[in-house]
């Protein structure tokens, strides 16, 4: 807009000189060109130079359009790939908090059975303690082969269990680091086209910006060339200008200050989330340390099922050498009582 007003002041300008140029014939002036030896009216030498001007003005304001639309175009080439991380970020995220929810079921699972196991173990006591103290030898016997066959098949359905819950883990966390490898490598590809994008939009605004320059040298020499033609007249006009594509420099300026501190934004916010991540990575560490230790526990009680199940094979063992005895005993007392029958 700013550029406008200043064309419309110096077509102002144009006509001013032409009105003069037509009621004020003035004596010619002498170009100061020594290869051109011509001489011109004033107003018309005035008139030349500023339509030099309008035109140069007029290329000033196509190419601080162009630049324009090329920093609007880099604004939106470099929120797109940040967006994108963003996204992929986030997505990690939940898969993590999915893969912590998985690893939760999977302890509160190995935690049921413990204590379905000890629930067991102790229901078999019991039971134990109630046919020692209701039935006989024999029959006793035979129930307690039974229940040893059954405590083994209980400690083989639970080992069998924990197996498979331990390959369930190892396959969450080998599917975790391949979301993990994948996301890398997502977040790498975006980062060098990020950097291309850069590197593309910088070569494409280094000769739009040396052209801007030229115009710009170009402008000033053509106002001080008008400032020692109309002298102080003309003198605030050219100012006005200068401030004009001062302040213009000065806005472009800052939106490049501000697109930078987005992109610092941006920036920060990728690094909480990558401490975010970090956190759930932890997490997950110690859930598996503690899922470690729980199998390590239930290892523990399976060694102390099987010591008890030895143990109630011994008194089985024993109580079956009792009984052999006993039998013996009572043979021996036939024996004894047929040989007194015998002497009789």
């Amino acid at each position: 807009m700013l550029l406008l007003v200043v064309l419309l002041l110096l077509l102002l300008l144009l006509l001013i000189l032409l009105l003069l140029q037509l009621l004020l014939p003035l004596p010619p002036v002498p170009l100061p060109l020594p290869l051109l030896p011509v001489s011109l009216p004033l107003p018309l030498l005035l008139l030349l130079l500023l339509l030099l001007l309008l035109l140069l003005l007029l290329l000033l304001l196509l190419l601080l359009v162009l630049l324009r639309l090329l920093l609007l175009l880099l604004r939106l080439l470099l929120l797109l790939p940040l967006l994108l991380l963003l996204l992929l970020l986030l997505l990690l995220q939940l898969l993590l908090q999915l893969l912590l929810l998985l690893l939760l079921l999977l302890l509160l699972l190995l935690l049921m059975l413990l204590f379905l196991l000890l629930l067991m173990l102790l229901l078999l006591l019991l039971l134990l303690l109630l046919l020692l103290l209701l039935l006989p030898q024999q029959l006793l016997i035979l129930l307690l082969l039974l229940l040893l066959l059954l405590l083994l098949l209980l400690l083989l359905l639970l080992l069998l269990l924990l197996l498979l819950l331990l390959l369930l883990l190892l396959l969450l966390l080998l599917l975790l680091l391949l979301l993990l490898l994948l996301l890398l490598l997502l977040l790498l590809l975006l980062l060098l086209l990020l950097l291309l994008l850069l590197l593309l939009l910088l070569l494409l605004l280094l000769p739009l910006l040396l052209l801007l320059l030229i115009i710009i040298i170009m402008i000033i020499l053509l106002l001080l060339l008008l400032l020692l033609l109309l002298l102080l007249p003309l003198l605030l006009l050219l100012l006005l200008l200068l401030l004009l594509l001062l302040l213009l420099q000065l806005i472009i300026l800052l939106q490049q200050l501000l697109l930078l501190l987005l992109l610092l934004l941006l920036l920060l916010l990728l690094l909480l989330l990558l401490l975010q991540l970090l956190l759930l990575l932890l997490l997950l560490l110690l859930l598996l340390l503690l899922l470690l230790l729980l199998l390590l526990l239930l290892l523990l009680l399976l060694l102390l099922l099987l010591l008890l199940l030895l143990l109630l094979l011994l008194l089985l063992l024993l109580l079956l050498l009792l009984l052999l005895l006993q039998l013996l005993l009572l043979l021996l007392l036939l024996l004894l009582l047929l040989l007194l029958l015998l002497l009789l």
